[in-house]
Order: structure tokens, then C-alpha cells, then sequence
């Protein structure tokens, strides 16, 4: 492998005797390792903060093995560090499930919690959780799959016209949706027995305080999974961001690509919702976060949104645990309250360009 700077503001990356050559903008490639050394700081804060205090050094030491009391060990490793991992992963998950609809959609204002998608896992999971208690854990992956990928059908097929599909018709379409899945939710837990209910209220919040090796496996085994998928189809999404006709014209499989980033967007988003509930505005927020902070190729694009989704969700629970200690705020009451304001800016500010 050998590399050389293209100009001061790229890197060229050439590798196996040139057969794959990669420009990197050096900004984008220095946001990226900011986001991570901010992403650790945030995760070992977390480890360190809770109602039995340790310190940095002692959460290091802990994470290489070495004993400092068993107390320590069983904090760390049975409750904080599944907790922490799991809620990187969450805001990742989100992050890239809001990132590849907007692009799909050509929307800026696509979210899975705003359009419905989060809202139909919610439905799938919710009914599995009141009727079928028993199969929850086997099924509780697949059940919010189903769920979001009918309703993400069913608003893309209502939004779409002779004329395409419009960037206000497809928010509202999936704004009224989430209001009628959410009202089959309400039914359900108002007639379902009261320990059931509480559970799935409970979840619904969007917390991450139970969530244990077993949610870390799951949602870390569909992001290997879905992430290189979502990587490879990078240059096609890259031509998509310049319209239909320019893409068609470059030979992107338009079709092809639009059936797979929905599927791969509903998947990421039904995971995640799975395991700690519905999440607001994460997948909203992270993309222009990651597009304000450094503008880049797709490809690196969806890496920085990942990575601002991660720290997102993993400041929400820190901050939701430690706060108001020991009450514990669900991480995603402080991700909605984040959302709102972004959205009604985002919403005024695409306003005048829809009504051309």
C-alpha cells in the first residue's frame, strides 16, 4: 500500500497495486477521527458515572482483565458496558436507517420515528409482548421487521403519485400513519393485562437500562451484516443524491437500489426498536449533523452519521442516567426533546422550496 497527497485538501489511498484507489477529503477524514475519540470519551464517562462511582483508571484497568474487586467486575461488566455498547449501537443503527431514507427518498426530513417505521416495530413488538409473551425474546427481531416494513410499504405506495412521490405528501402520509399504528398501540395496552402493559410501556419509552449481552449480540451481528451491504451500495447512492434521470444516465440500478436501501433502512430501524424501544429524531438529527460538520462521498458520509448517531445516543443515556440520579430519564425522552426543535427548523427552512 502506498498513498500521496492529490492536494492539500485530499488523500489518495492506492491499494493492491492500484486495482482500488480511494480520494479521501483530509477534513472529512479528521472529523471521522475526532468523532471517535469524542464517541470513547462519552462511552468511558458512562462506564465510570452511576450510583456506585468508579474512576477512569479503574474502568481501564477493569476493561484489560485485571481484578480490582468483584464489585467493579459486576458493574462494569454485567450492567454498564452492555449498556453503553448497546446504546452506540442503537444510535448508529438509527442513524444509518435515517441517512439511507433521506437518500432514497430525496427527502431531508426522512426519520423511521417521524414516517412510521419505528412506530410499526413499536405496533409488531407491543402485540407480541401483550398476546405471545412467551415467544417475545425468539421473535421480538422479526416481529418488528414485519411491522416496520408494512408500514414503510404502505406510506411509500400512499405518497407516490403520477407526479413522483413529494417530500411534504411523504412526511405527512407518514406523520398520519404513525398516529393510527399509535392508536392500535394505545388499544393494545389498555386491554392487556397490567404487568404486560407496564412492560411494554416501559419499553416504549426508548430506554436502554435493561438491555444485556444478549441485545449487544443482536444488534452488533445485523450491523456487520447490513453495514458492508449498506457500504457497497455507496456509488450508487451517490448518483441517486443528483436525481433520477442523472443516475439512470450514469447506469445505476435505480429500482434495484431504491428496494434495497428501503429494505436494508426498515431493517436496521426494526433492530434497533426491538431491543430498546422507539428512538426520536436520531435518525433525523445525525445526518445533517455528520453533513454540516464535513461534507463527503457517500461512503464516508454514512461512517460519520453513524458515528454522530452513536454519540448522540450515548450522550442521551448518560445524560437521562445521570441527571436527575436515581431517577433515570429514557434516552429517548431526551433524543424527542432534542429532535423537536431540529425538525420545525429543518420543516421552515425546506418550507419555500416545496412550494415552487
Amino acid at each position: 500500500m502506498s498513498h500521496a497527497t492529490a492536494a492539500p485538501r485530499h488523500l489518495v489511498l492506492r491499494l493492491f497495486d492500484e486495482r482500488i484507489a480511494l480520494r479521501i477529503p483530509l477534513r472529512a477524514l479528521i472529523t471521522a477521527t475526532a468523532l471517535t475519540l469524542i464517541l470513547l470519551l462519552v462511552m468511558s464517562i458512562s462506564l465510570a458515572t452511576g450510583t456506585y462511582g468508579i474512576a477512569l483508571e479503574e474502568v481501564w484497568n477493569t476493561l484489560r482483565g485485571i481484578t480490582i474487586s468483584s464489585a467493579i467486575d459486576n458493574v462494569v461488566w454485567e450492567f454498564r458496558f452492555p449498556r453503553t455498547l448497546a446504546a452506540a449501537l442503537v444510535g448508529a443503527m438509527m442513524a444509518l436507517s435515517g441517512a439511507t431514507l433521506q437518500n432514497a427518498t430525496r427527502n431531508g426530513l426522512a426519520d423511521p420515528s417521524l414516517v412510521g417505521i419505528s412506530q410499526g416495530a413499536a405496533l409488531a413488538v407491543v402485540a407480541l409482548t401483550v398476546l405471545f409473551p412467551a415467544s417475545l425474546a425468539l421473535f421480538r427481531p422479526w416481529a418488528a421487521f414485519f411491522g416496520a416494513i408494512v408500514v414503510a410499504l404502505a406510506i411509500q405506495g400512499l405518497s407516490h403519485t403520477r407526479q413522483g412521490g413529494g417530500a411534504v405528501r411523504f412526511i405527512l402520509m407518514g406523520i398520519g400513519l404513525s398516529a393510527f399504528v399509535a392508536s392500535i398501540t394505545s388499544a393494545l395496552l389498555t386491554y392487556s393485562e397490567i404487568d404486560r402493559a407496564m412492560a411494554a410501556l416501559s419499553w416504549l419509552a426508548g430506554s436502554i437500562n435493561a438491555t444485556n449481552w444478549n441485545d449487544v449480540a443482536t444488534l452488533a451481528g445485523w450491523t456487520i451484516i447490513l453495514l458492508p451491504i449498506l457500504l457497497a451500495l455507496s456509488r450508487t447512492m451517490s448518483a441517486m443524491r443528483f436525481g433520477q434521470a442523472t443516475a439512470t444516465g450514469l447506469g445505476a440500478p435505480i429500482r434495484l437500489a431504491n428496494n434495497a436501501q428501503l429494505a436494508i433502512a426498515v431493517a436496521l430501524a426494526a433492530v434497533a426498536t426491538s431491543v430498546v424501544g422507539p428512538l426520536g429524531f436520531v435518525g433525523l438529527i445525525a445526518p445533517h449533523a455528520a453533513k454540516r460538520l464535513s461534507p463527503a462521498g457517500m461512503g464516508l458520509h454514512l461512517i460519520l452519521t453513524a458515528l454522530c448517531g452513536a454519540i448522540l445516543v450515548s450522550l442521551a443515556d448518560l445524560l437521562g442516567r445521570a441527571a436527575f440520579a436515581p431517577i433515570q430519564i429514557p434516552a429517548g425522552i431526551i433524543t424527542a426533546a432534542i429532535g423537536v426543535p431540529v425538525f420545525v427548523i429543518l420543516l421552515v427552512r425546506t418550507r419555500p422550496a416545496q412550494t415552487h
